[in-house]
Order: C-alpha cells, then sequence, then structure tokens
C-alpha cells in the first residue's frame, strides 16, 4: 500500500483543522512554556495528540516494517483520538518477541543510528533492549522536565542519584535531565548504603532520586549508624519503579524519615518516562503532551470516569522505537473531571497494581500495593514479603513481615479491618528478608 498517496488523499480536511488548532496554541501560549501546556484544554490537547501521532507514523512507516505490518490496510490520518481503537494494541510479549534481533523488530532504524542502549527489568520476562537515538534521548530528558517541575527542582540544587547505574533505565534519564537544568548530579553508583549517606550527607544534597522501597531502607541504615538524615539538606525524594510513592502510607512514612516532600514518577524502559505526581501527593498525571492515554478493560472496552482499567500508552516523540497502543498491565482509575491546576488526566492512587500481581481470595481482589499499604500503616514493621500459593482451586496469600514485637495478631486485625480479609501473618527475624535497590519483588508466587 502507497501510504504517502493515502495520507495526501486524506489529508486536507483533518490538516485545516489542525492548522487552526495548532495556531490557536500557539497564539496563546510559549511553546517553552511546560506549565502553559498541563493547562491547555481538552480539545486543544486532543488537537495536537492526534497531529503528532500522524506526523509519527509519517515518520516511521516507510522504514518500520514492524508496525508497517501490524497497522495494516488502515486509513492514516487519524481524523479523532477514538479511532485508536480500531489499532491493534502491543503487549510486553509482542515485544519480547520481536527482540530475536538487534536492534529489536520494532526499532525503526539499524544500530548505526542509536547512541543509547537500555535493558528493561525482566520481572515480567527476559530482559529486553531498547535503544535511542540522539533525538530520542533528548526527548527522554525533555519529558523528565515535566518531573523537576513538580519537584520544584532549580539550577541551585544538588541531586544525589541512589541507583545502580547499571543497563536498566532507572534514573538514568533523570540523571540527564537534572544536568541539563543545571543541577549538580552526584552519582551514588558502587556505594554501599552507608557511604551513599555519608556522601548524599558530606555534599549537602537537596534531591534524592531512588525508590520508595530504597528511600526506607536508607533511612533504616541511617538510624542505625546514628546518621541523622531528618536534619539533612534533602529537602524532596523524587521517587519511581514502584507504585509506592503514591501509597499514603509509604509516602508519609519517607517524608517522616527524611523531613522531604515526596514526588512520585512513572515510566517504564519500552515506553519513556510517562508520569508525575499530582501536586497533593496522592495521585499521578500522564505527560499528555508526550502520550496518548487509553484506559482499557481486559476484553479492550474503553472504560468510563473512575473505572478501574488498565492503562494503554502510545509515545509521540521516541521515533527510534515507537511504541503504538502499549498495554502497560498497570492499573489505574483515570479521572479528567478533576480541580487540579494541571488539566493532563489524573490517575486516581497512581498505579494501584498490575493486572497480572492480582489475585481474588474469598471473593476478594488483593494487590501488593494493597498489602504494603497495610503493612506501612504500623510503624515499628521492617520488611515484608507476599506468598501465593492455591488451595484446592483457590487463590491463597500469606505475609511474612519482620516484627520487632512479634505480635501476629494485631498486624493481622489491620487486614481484616483495612481490606476485610484474614491473611496469615509469619513473624520473621529482623534483616531476614531481602533488601531492594532497583525494583523490589516482594511477591513469591508458588501456585
Amino acid at each position: 500500500m502507497d501510504r504517502g498517496v493515502a495520507h495526501r488523499a486524506n489529508a486536507t480536511s483533518l490538516f485545516v483543522a489542525i492548522f487552526i488548532c495548532i495556531v490557536a496554541i500557539m497564539l496563546t501560549y510559549d511553546a517553552t512554556d511546560r506549565l502553559s501546556f498541563t493547562r491547555l484544554r481538552r480539545d486543544l490537547l486532543e488537537a495536537m495528540q492526534i497531529e503528532r501521532f500522524n506526523r509519527l507514523l509519517e515518520a516511521i512507516l516507510p522504514q518500520n516494517r514492524f508496525h508497517d505490518d501490524r497497522l495494516g490496510d488502515i486509513q492514516f490520518p487519524l481524523q479523532a483520538l477514538g479511532e485508536l481503537r480500531h489499532l491493534p494494541t502491543l503487549s510486553k510479549a509482542d515485544l519480547i518477541a520481536a527482540g530475536d534481533t538487534f536492534p529489536p523488530r520494532f526499532h525503526t532504524f539499524d544500530a548505526s543510528r542509536y547512541i543509547r542502549l537500555h535493558r528493561t527489568s525482566g520481572t515480567t520476562g527476559r530482559p529486553l533492549p531498547l535503544l535511542d537515538t540522539a533525538d530520542d534521548w533528548q526527548w527522554w530528558i525533555d519529558t523528565w522536565q515535566f518531573v523537576l517541575d513538580a519537584a520544584d527542582v532549580t539550577a541551585d540544587d544538588r541531586a544525589f542519584m541512589a541507583f545502580s547505574f547499571g543497563p536498566f533505565i532507572g534514573f538514568w534519564s533523570a540523571n540527564d535531565a537534572l544536568a541539563a537544568r543545571g543541577a549538580m548530579v552526584i552519582p551514588g553508583g558502587g556505594l554501599s548504603t552507608a557511604a551513599r549517606l555519608t556522601l548524599l550527607q558530606d555534599s549537602d544534597a537537596t534531591i534524592l532520586c531512588c525508590t520508595p522501597t530504597y528511600a526506607l531502607h536508607m533511612a533504616d541504615v541511617a538510624r542505625a549508624e546514628s546518621i541523622p538524615i531528618e536534619s539533612s539538606a534533602i529537602r524532596c525524594v523524587i521517587v519511581a519503579g514502584e507504585p509506592g510513592g503514591s501509597i499514603p502510607e509509604v509516602r508519609q512514612r519517607i517524608e517522616a524519615a527524611w523531613g522531604a516532600k515526596v514526588i512520585d514518577h512513572s515510566g517504564a524502559t519500552e515506553i519513556g518516562p510517562w508520569g508525575f505526581g499530582t501536586a497533593d501527593g496522592t495521585s499521578l498525571h500522564v505527560i499528555e503532551t508526550e502520550f496518548i492515554a487509553e484506559f482499557l478493560l481486559e476484553d479492550g472496552t474503553p472504560t468510563a470516569e473512575g473505572q478501574l482499567s488498565e492503562l494503554v500508552l502510545t509515545n509521540l516523540g521516541r521515533i527510534g522505537a515507537p511504541i503504538i497502543r502499549y498495554r502497560t498491565g498497570d492499573l489505574v482509575r483515570p479521572r479528567w473531571d478533576h480541580r487540579d491546576e494541571c488539566r493532563f488526566v489524573r490517575l486516581e492512587g497512581g498505579v494501584l497494581g498490575r493486572a497480572d500481581d492480582m489475585v481474588v481470595v474469598r471473593g476478594v481482589n488483593v494487590f501488593p500495593s494493597s498489602i504494603e499499604r497495610v503493612i506501612r500503616s504500623i510503624p515499628e514493621l521492617g520488611e515484608f514479603r507476599i506468598l501465593l500459593s492455591k488451595q484446592g482451586e483457590m487463590d491463597q496469600v500469606s505475609v511474612e513481615v519482620e516484627d520487632p514485637q512479634n505480635d501476629p495478631q494485631r498486624i493481622g486485625k489491620q487486614f481484616e479491618t483495612a481490606i476485610g480479609l484474614r491473611i496469615a501473618i509469619k513473624i520473621v527475624p529482623e534483616g531476614s528478608l531481602p533488601r531492594f535497590e532497583a525494583k523490589a519483588r516482594r511477591v513469591v508466587d508458588n501456585r
């Protein structure tokens, strides 16, 4: 199919409408002012999204065989965002299956065009390499600026990067985004937690970047080493990699330990840095200038306001590794009708869980994030681990937890009150469960 001919044949009416919308945007807003774009009217935002999506297709379809084959004979350009539902969704399994070449087949160019390589964490399959061109990596850096805006980061800040600097994307893009903003970046890779705390204190770092789990672990080590982190210069902890940043009980423990506010961020190696914490700290906004967000039930039906659904994302600025209608596996509750100054869609409570992590126990939907919420509401509890098993055809959940009071009954009562479910609690010795620097893996599935 000659997509250039199809494009020209259908473009006139759409581009006239798009031109009017984009001119209105450019007359009203400064393109370098991210704050203005967060306050765009929904109709102007969607006009921008569909125009950028059609431009993305123009750029990739002549040379990206993977996406050209998947999209088949669908007529482009699209006239409205609602037409995306006629395009096939993309799963992690699809990407892994396309990873039998280098670069993986869903990339647009040959290897010579790329300057960065990172890999997925491998939590839902074997690690998958993702490559970025110079332009794509600049898109990562520019998109991360929304997160730094939410954290009020300036060139006067000093950011401590408490991650391993390995091939997992981690905070690599944050590292370069902070440098682009003019902030001092302090790498903490290759150091013990105690050594990181010492360097953080000695450098008067004002920003800490790490996972929620590791922020709590650093606080535990600081207490053991009598390091007064609550009086350190850290004023903001930017967390990512886990849902904890939007779980009130987790966020409050981090803020109390560090004497600093917490800003949540969500992203993925395969899709990009797609979300940042709301002003009240309880939820996430999708960065809709750079991503098209859809919300689907398991059967692919679009969901309504506030309904539990799977987040489906399309990135708009990563031409070298475009991802179209990607089923992230993240379960969220979208709200467009909210009162936040930022008008991007709000995900109430952040990422509530993973579609593949949910278990049904005696009729109750249970997510690891729900269990963490309860554990973190009891201040003296340490690390924990979730064990999944089967009794006949029924899923069962039990929890191992470090409790200096050795009182499983009070923990069990808290679960009954919070989620209406009796969960078997096993107390284990303090320090016996694994600690995590990167994405925590607390679920052991023995089913």
